[in-house]
């Protein structure tokens, strides 16, 4: 048994956030029905280049949605609408990451579908909530790390502000987004109400600022960018140069001082009044930034990570490529492959969550709407109803 064995969620999602989310779900076993447009060619991520196994299977969209299955439903049609409450019947929560004013106007919150099931858990991921007034607003991932501080963060300091590599809020809203809705469902199987629970790529990219928020809001202080993507308050924990490269060393305990010092040939720095703690060494930082690179500079990074690694914090940096080529990846099992409807299989990232005496379902992301039938059937419609809700348009 996987720990969401028995949960069925119904989700109307497009693009990465919502259907990030859901995956985690279903990776976790929950019954995730995604949710499509007929009418269109279906979640738009499905036409997210550049690499597609066939038309409208893009790598991005297998990225984002395994382990889920799909159904075709037309939600502005009366049909639709009646299909989808007879799916909220048997489920036990809805999630959709659209426009925060469009849940209500397609009748997706807990209001409009209490009658329906009152145990419903309704969890909406929007670009700026439901509410105020940005609920209109349409917004993506680099949007939100620019106005939420994120870009005066990253880069170095004589440099453009910079984004994050990744889709970072995407990911951390959709992970938001499911732990709400899996915290909703336990509460309203617990007390037989169901509820809506919101979040926001907005409100998530804010959380997320944490500590440098408490500094700011209690002590008036605004951090900037880092050279060589250095910790704010705490030295050696940085980039430094290599032989043929960088490796990123994070001594952010005091006993790790001592010890890199001594790998380093130098023990008398443990005892250096300019380096024998933290606030000495902060303010000779750049002075220990030049000795750091000029005794890494002797060496391979792969040399240094011999000698260092597991002694001290350390770290390689590596491209994608090295990064998914590791042997380490490897041994730990971080990759896996996930068998698609029809075609080759995806070699996709495994999920990060391992559970004790239990696999993981491995089924690539679904065709468009190739579970409509199947959902529909459950729900007592034959194949000639079925045939005539696909020539309305319904599904």
């Amino acid at each position: 048994m996987l720990p969401l064995d028995g949960m069925k969620v119904v989700a109307v999602e497009q693009y990465g956030a919502g259907p990030f989310g859901t995956m985690l779900l279903a990776d976790l076993g929950a019954d995730v029905i995604k949710i499509e447009n007929p009418l269109d060619a279906g979640d738009v991520g499905r036409q997210v280049g550049p690499f597609y196994f066939s038309e409208g299977d893009s790598h991005f969209y297998q990225a984002f949605n395994r382990n889920k299955r799909s159904m075709t439903l037309n939600l502005k049609h009366p049909e639709g609408r009646r299909i989808f409450h007879a799916l909220v019947q048997e489920a036990d929560a809805v999630l959709d990451n659209l426009r925060g004013d469009l849940p209500e106007k397609l009748g997706i919150t807990y209001e409009a579908l209490k009658d329906v099931n009152p145990k419903i858990v309704c969890a909406h991921l929007s670009a700026y909530g439901r509410d105020g007034p940005r609920k209109t607003w349409p917004g993506y991932d680099y949007l939100m790390q620019a106005e939420a501080g994120y870009l005066r963060l990253t880069g170095e300091p004589n440099g453009p502000p910079a984004r994050m590599g990744l889709s970072i809020v995407d990911m951390m809203a959709g992970l938001m987004a499911a732990f709400g809705l899996a915290s909703g469902v336990i509460g309203a199987r617990a007390r037989g109400v169901g509820m809506d629970v919101d979040t926001s790529l907005f409100d998530t990219a804010l959380h997320n600022q944490t500590y440098l928020a408490t500094w700011y809001l209690n002590g008036g202080y605004v951090q900037g960018r880092e050279t060589r993507s250095a910790h704010p308050s705490l030295t050696p924990s940085q980039l430094y140069k290599t032989k043929d490269g960088w490796i990123f060393l994070m001594c952010n305990k005091e006993k790790f001082w001592p010890i890199l010092a001594a790998k380093l040939g130098r023990p008398e720095w443990a005892e250096d009044p300019r380096f024998n703690s933290f606030e000495n060494r902060l303010t000779h930082r750049d002075l220990l930034t030049e000795l750091l690179d000029g005794i890494l500079s002797e060496q391979t990074t792969e040399a240094w990570m011999e000698r260092l690694g597991g002694s001290i914090p350390a770290s390689p940096v590596y491209d994608v490529a090295q990064a998914l080529d590791s042997s380490f990846v490897r041994d730990r099992g971080n990759l896996a492959s996930f068998t698609r409807d029809e075609g080759a299989p995806v070699e996709m990232l495994a999920s990060p969550l391992r559970i004790s005496g239990q696999d993981l379902p491995t089924r690539a992301a679904p065709t468009l709407g190739s579970d409509t039938a199947e959902l529909l059937g459950g729900l007592g419609f034959d194949a000639e109803r079925i045939a005539e809700l696909r020539r309305d348009g319904v599904v």
